[in-house]
């Protein structure tokens, strides 16, 4: 069995941290891959489901699931 090591580094207490900012190409990709799920649930819900759950899975990472286009 392969062993695991870990070496703790001390956390740097003068370095400044860097501004997280949204990259607006993804949030404009996330937001088309929304439209594009919203226009197949109004267009066909039950053919266009497994569309939509493809699509689903490139915004999982940014959005919540609980908001489903289907319910």
């Amino acid at each position: 069995m392969a062993k695991v090591f870990t070496l703790p580094s001390p956390p740097q207490i003068g370095r400044k941290r860097r501004e997280r900012t949204a990259d607006p190409r993804y949030v404009d990709g996330q937001r088309l891959l929304v439209e594009a799920m919203r226009y197949l649930a109004q267009a066909d819900p039950i053919n266009n489901r497994g569309a939509i759950e493809l699509l689903s899975e490139h915004v999982r990472t940014r959005f919540r699931m609980s908001d489903s286009p289907l319910s």
